[in-house]
């Protein structure tokens, strides 16, 4: 194994740099992963300008990306039940690299015969929609809202929820054009915001109810028109905030509803809450992503080399699903 590795860096300019790092060595209850394939985010870019020293960033130089898939390489002390060659996946910082290191505990197994370049763009949407689904407390049976479906995330929680027994599972987008890809991914009915009221439409598609769990990945007057668009005792999750972090919303519609508000950051990120979601959610759901039941919706795939080509697709807002670098 050599001593160093190739490595997105930012911190050093607008734009992130290729460059050799030191190869890292896994301490007590961690990981080294050989990383085969890492997916972009919409949280990569604003990352990459906060640190970019030239336009008034921290400057603090940082090894780039989230989310990856690969297998164990080695192995520190108490490190679980891993073994060496161990295919993987996860979100963990620092995925913009050959190797990286990973907390046991929030490693994923990538299920047989998933391939690293699929499996990478997986995982901050599983543990995002899976534990957002779990904190508002889905069972079988209850209807779920899912806005902004369209998202990298909200296309893989469309998914699960029809997985895991959602009826019905109404979906939003803006635009007809992407009408079809949600209905083929399970979506009952699918809303055209641009076009429908989402309040009238969703009560329209549960027969007056409302959902009984709204997963919002919008926010801004979206999170405010979903209140009274759930049904009594119902559950509104916020997870993005890609219309704004501001909304003023009707309290009349959150209080005589009876109505519970969430708040989740994406992958979560405090241990106690992430530990136990990983474990359900390695036995609730991965046996459907083996069975090809949830996938992700891959929009290119390159080489780190190119990683140019990423940075301007994610820029250009043209991206359907999960833009994909590969590390070999």
């Amino acid at each position: 194994m050599t001593e160093t590795m190739r490595a997105l860096v930012s911190g050093r300019g607008p734009e992130w740099l290729l460059a050799d790092a030191a190869l890292p060595e896994p301490g007590p209850g961690q990981v080294l992963i050989r990383n085969r394939a890492a997916a972009t985010n919409n949280a990569d870019l604003p990352m990459l300008a906060e640190a970019d020293p030239t336009r008034g960033g921290h400057g603090r130089e940082f090894i780039a990306g989230f989310e990856y898939a690969g297998e164990i390489a080695a192995l520190g002390e108490d490190a679980g039940d891993w073994q060496v060659g161990d295919p993987v996946m996860g979100t963990f910082p620092s995925a913009f690299a050959d190797y990286l290191i990973a907390d046991h505990r929030f490693v994923l197994p990538r299920p047989e015969g998933l391939a690293a370049d699929i499996a990478c763009a997986l995982p901050t949407a599983l543990l995002t929609e899976f534990g957002a689904l779990t904190v508002a407390g889905f069972v079988p049976g209850r209807s779920v809202l899912i806005t902004g479906a369209t998202t990298g995330i909200g296309l893989v929680g469309v998914q699960m929820a029809k997985v895991l027994g959602a009826s019905p599972v109404v979906a939003t987008t803006r635009t007809s054009g992407k009408r079809e890809l949600l209905a083929g991914l399970g979506a009952d009915t699918v809303i055209v915001t641009g076009d429908e009221d989402l309040t009238q439409a969703t009560l329209a598609a549960t027969g007056g109810k409302g959902a009984d769990v709204v997963l919002d990945h919008v926010a801004g007057e979206t999170f405010a028109q979903c209140l009274p668009a759930t049904a009594e005792d119902g559950h509104v999750v916020n997870i993005g905030r890609l219309a704004g972090r501001a909304s003023t919303i009707d309290l009349d519609a959150l209080s005589y509803r009876h109505l519970t508000v969430h708040g989740v950051s994406f992958g979560f990120s405090r241990d106690w809450e992430t530990v136990p979601i990983l474990e359900s959610l390695s036995a609730d759901v991965l046996p459907a992503v083996a069975r090809g039941e949830i996938q992700p919706v891959i929009d290119s795939v390159v080489d780190v080399a190119d990683f140019q080509q990423v940075a301007e697709r994610l820029r250009s807002g043209k991206a359907v699903g999960k833009a994909v670098l590969v590390f070999g």
